[in-house]
């Protein structure tokens, strides 16, 4: 059957309900028809599909066996009809927003910061997921993805945020024991290592920081090297070495002296952070505010991780 023989649509809709139903009187009553619309709509899908659906016997109408065989293929379509509507709805209604982003970033960047921004917004729900893997948009649950590099350019829907840098931070126990007296000096003593997922492209190494600061390249040997920037920043903090700490994730365990910095010689990542959002999440409620939300502090965080000038 192609397209243009198949049935009238609100007959089909008036059978699906007279079968689901069991009676007239309650398909008309769901519709908002009379039940002689009813009846008349069931003449017509009989007339369109050409096969005696229904039976009547004085006032009653059942299916006939044929009428109940294609009944349940009809009413198999409009459950997922069905289905599909209460899904928009919810989509449409539900309070839960979720964010999924770099682990690191979750735990060390937006994590902390999103706590601020549910307490002006009690009645919202946010979800944060930490995951390395580009979503789908429409194939799951995500809203939002703050990734790093070209992986954002998969997604249609996208803004820059920030460009991050690197300093050289150990905890205060190592500083005090190593005491350096020049960039130089940072170079011989324990260096913790970052190594991104190869699609990310890879992170500032102390060879780039060398070079930066015009010091030899040191050897690599004896670094222990991380996958996640936050993995690298803890052990920092746990007096095992110098990390080159991202700005947008060390700035907390700085400000509050867990993490020092001996000297303030930034090194610039290569590429932004970027946040893609699915446009259906801004007619969920607080969906446009909190990406609002997200690209403020964006801004904030450019602004703090950029060397000061003098």
């Amino acid at each position: 059957m192609n397209l243009q023989k198949l049935p009238s649509m609100r007959a089909v809709q008036a059978f699906e309900a007279f079968g689901r139903l069991g009676s007239a009187t309650a398909a008309a009553t769901e519709l908002g028809v009379t039940v002689g619309a009813i009846s008349q709509q069931l003449r017509k899908v009989e007339a369109d599909v050409g096969l005696r659906l229904v039976e009547r016997k004085g006032k009653s109408i059942a299916l006939t066996a044929r009428g109940r065989h294609y009944h349940d293929d009809v009413k198999a379509a409009f459950d997922t009809l069905r289905e599909a509507q209460t899904k928009v709805e919810r989509a449409r209604s539900e309070a839960t927003l979720t964010i999924s982003c770099l682990p690191s970033l979750a735990s060390k960047w937006i994590g902390a910061q999103l706590f601020d921004w549910q307490s002006s917004h009690p009645t919202a729900t946010v979800r944060l997921i930490g995951d390395d893997t580009e979503p789908r948009f429409g194939e799951g649950e995500v809203d939002f993805r703050l990734s790093y590099g070209d992986l954002i350019t998969r997604f249609d829907h996208r803004t820059e945020l920030f460009t991050d840098w690197v300093v050289p931070a150990c905890s205060p126990a190592l500083l005090a024991r190593l005491k350096p007296t020049a960039p130089a000096d940072i170079l011989d003593a324990p260096l913790l290592g970052i190594e991104w997922d190869r699609a990310q492209g890879a992170a500032p190494g102390w060879g780039d920081w060398a070079a930066h600061v015009g010091v030899p390249r040191r050897k690599v040997a004896g670094e222990v090297a991380f996958s996640m920037s936050s993995a690298a920043i803890d052990a920092a903090i746990n007096d095992r070495g110098f990390v080159l700490a991202q700005l947008s994730m060390a700035a907390e365990d700085i400000a509050s002296g867990r993490l020092v910095v001996p000297f303030d010689i930034r090194l610039k990542l290569s590429q932004p952070y970027s946040l893609a959002w699915d446009p259906a999440v801004l007619e969920k409620p607080f969906g446009a505010e909190l990406r609002s939300w997200i690209q403020t502090i964006s801004r904030r965080q450019k602004v703090i991780s950029a060397p000061q000038a003098g």
